[in-house]
């Protein structure tokens, strides 16, 4: 019999973790009030509640919804929305259209929304998330294979998905969302992300450790320097980019992206042009190096960071044929 919910403990304290279920389209609506909290881009909706609930699996579409509550006072779990502390939401699909369901190996699913509240973001809830969502897709649906995009400029998710799951690199999309506004994005700095897939049937393992992997300081694909600008809530001292190499020898090649590409968003949409482009320049930086190497046979072996060392925000590519 397959676990609908199970508790899971992170940092913030304890959660339930929920597979939806209702036939209520009321019950939807959090999803949709939680979304737009962390990404504040209202244009950039969900479906309206009745389709939540028709599209869900328990009633006739196959998408999945996985809420996180946490324990509130008096030790109960209450699902509603001020104790949904994040979500992950998906729906079944297939990779090669002309096969479309006729055969199941043929089967993925796209992991669409994975929202974490603010003050839970450093409890692991994210984590947390994926993995029920992983058991969940395994056993209910049998589908062996999940595919989601993220901002490959973004650490805390270059983490847990290069990093922690192990995802590989299906492809680099430019500009994938068009115009995407709000908290997360910003119209004048394309929608770039890394299209991944992550096979369900794998222990996540590395073959060596990360730390093991230091590359020749010739192989650092970005230069990176600091400065210190006027930002939108004062004073504040960002990375930017120096310089993108070339060419590079043999072995493992670094690619740093910021220690916090959200925040250096939210912090350069001020007026001052030159500091308005810094991520911008962030971005164009990654695009060129990201696809020229995955187009030589690189592939993402790691991504590893260190709190108390900027420097370490980086991913470590390797070529294919090295790498197995």
């Amino acid at each position: 019999m397959i676990k609908l919910e199970r508790t899971a403990t992170g940092k913030a304290g304890e959660f339930l973790l929920s597979v939806e279920t209702s036939l209520d389209p009321g019950d939807y609506v959090k999803y949709e009030a939680l979304r737009n909290e962390v990404w504040g881009f209202p244009e950039d909706h969900l479906s309206g509640s009745r389709n939540m609930m028709c599209e869900n699996y328990f009633v006739e579409g196959s998408s999945i919804f996985i809420g996180a509550f946490i324990r509130g006072p008096g030790g109960k779990f209450r699902k509603d929305f001020s104790s949904l502390a994040g979500f992950c939401y998906g729906f079944a699909g297939v990779r090669d259209k002309t096969t479309g369901f006729r055969n199941k190996e043929n089967l993925w699913f796209y992991s669409q929304f994975t929202a974490v509240r603010g003050r839970y973001r450093p409890s692991g809830l994210g984590i947390l998330l994926k993995e029920f969502q992983r058991e969940i897709v395994l056993e209910l649906l049998g589908i062996k294979t999940m595919v989601c995009t993220y901002d490959p400029l973004t650490a805390i998710n270059a983490y847990r998905n290069v990093h922690f799951f192990g995802m590989e690199v299906e492809k680099y999309r430019v500009a994938a969302y068009g115009e995407y506004g709000g908290l997360l994005n910003r119209f004048d700095v394309p929608s770039d992300r890394l299209f991944m897939s992550w096979d369900l049937t794998k222990e996540r393992a590395r073959k060596r450790p990360s730390r093991a992997l230091v590359p020749d300081p010739a192989n650092e694909a970005v230069a990176v320097g600091l400065r210190r600008v006027k930002g939108k809530s004062g004073n504040i001292e960002l990375e930017t980019v120096a310089g993108v190499k070339a060419a590079f020898r043999e072995g493992v090649i670094s690619v740093r992206i910021p220690r916090d590409y959200y925040l250096m968003l939210q912090e350069t949409d001020v007026d001052d042009q030159d500091v308005r482009r810094i991520p911008l320049d962030w971005r164009l930086a990654g695009r060129k190096v990201f696809r020229k190497l995955f187009a030589q046979g690189y592939k993402l072996i790691d991504f590893i960071h260190d709190e108390s060392v900027p420097a370490n925000y980086r991913y470590l590519l390797e070529k294919a044929e090295q790498n197995e």
